[in-house]
C-alpha cells in the first residue's frame, strides 16, 4: 500500500546529461520526490529498476542501444507496479502510440513547466494517466485511421530492418550498430512479430511493399 509519507522514488532516464542533471535538480527541490537513480539508456534502466526499486519513471523516448519504447516494454512486463511516464523532446504520432502501446501511463513533451511535470508525477504514482494535447490527439488519429503496417516499430528496430532489407546477417547487423548478437536476434523477433510474417524475407517483402523504410536518413 502506498504510503502519503514517504517521497516518491523517481528514476531519470536519459541519453543526455544536460537533460538528466536540469531533471535531477528539479527533483532535489520537491520535498515528496525523491531521486535513486540515473540511466542513459533502456539498457542500464531495465538492470537500475532492480537494484533500486523506483516508484516513478521519466522515460526517454530516442536512446541509442536500447529505446525508450523497447525499454518501457520490458519494464512494464517486469515490474508492472513502476509507473513510466514518456518524457520526450519529440512531437510525433508513432511515437506516442508506441509509448503508449508499451505500457507508459503518461506522455509529455520536455517544454512544460515544473509545476506541470510535478503533478504529473504525484499522478502517475496514483495511478493517473497525464498526456499532452499532442499525444490525446494522436491518439484520435489512431483511433479513427487505420494503421499501416509497421507503425508500431520501434527507432532501433527500424534501423534493424533497414539492414534486412539490404541483406545483412544478424552478426553484420551486430556489428554495424554496435550492439550484441543476441539484441539483433531479439530485435528480429520482434520485427517479424509486429510486422506478422514468419521469415526474413517476408519481413523485407511488407517493408519494401509498403515503404517502411526511409532511406534518406541512410
Amino acid at each position: 500500500m502506498k504510503s502519503a509519507s514517504k517521497p516518491i522514488r523517481v528514476m531519470i532516464v536519459d541519453d543526455h546529461a544536460v537533460v538528466r542533471s536540469g531533471l535531477a535538480a528539479f527533483l532535489l527541490a520537491q520535498e515528496d520526490l525523491e531521486l535513486v537513480a540515473e540511466a542513459r539508456n533502456g539498457q542500464e534502466a531495465l538492470a537500475l529498476c532492480q537494484q533500486h526499486d523506483p516508484d516513478v519513471i521519466l522515460m526517454d523516448l530516442v536512446m541509442p542501444d536500447m529505446d525508450g519504447p523497447t525499454a518501457t516494454r520490458l519494464i512494464h512486463s517486469r515490474f508492472p507496479r513502476i509507473a513510466i511516464i514518456a518524457l520526450t523532446s519529440f512531437h510525433d504520432e508513432t511515437l506516442v502510440q508506441q509509448a503508449l502501446r508499451a505500457g507508459a501511463g503518461s506522455y509529455l513533451l520536455k517544454h512544460i513547466s515544473a509545476q506541470e511535470l510535478t503533478a504529473a508525477i504525484r499522478n502517475a504514482y496514483a495511478g493517473r494517466p497525464t498526456l499532452a494535447p499532442e499525444a490525446a490527439q494522436a491518439l484520435i488519429a489512431a483511433a479513427t485511421q487505420p494503421p499501416k503496417p509497421g507503425f508500431d516499430l520501434t527507432a532501433r528496430e527500424m534501423e534493424v530492418l533497414k539492414y534486412m532489407v539490404t541483406g545483412r546477417t544478424n552478426p553484420e547487423i551486430a556489428y554495424h550498430l554496435s550492439i550484441s548478437n543476441s539484441t539483433v536476434k531479439y530485435h528480429v523477433s520482434s520485427i517479424l512479430s509486429k510486422l506478422g510474417v514468419s521469415g526474413r524475407t517476408e519481413a523485407v517483402s511488407v517493408a519494401l511493399q509498403h515503404d517502411l523504410i526511409d532511406w534518406s536518413s541512410s
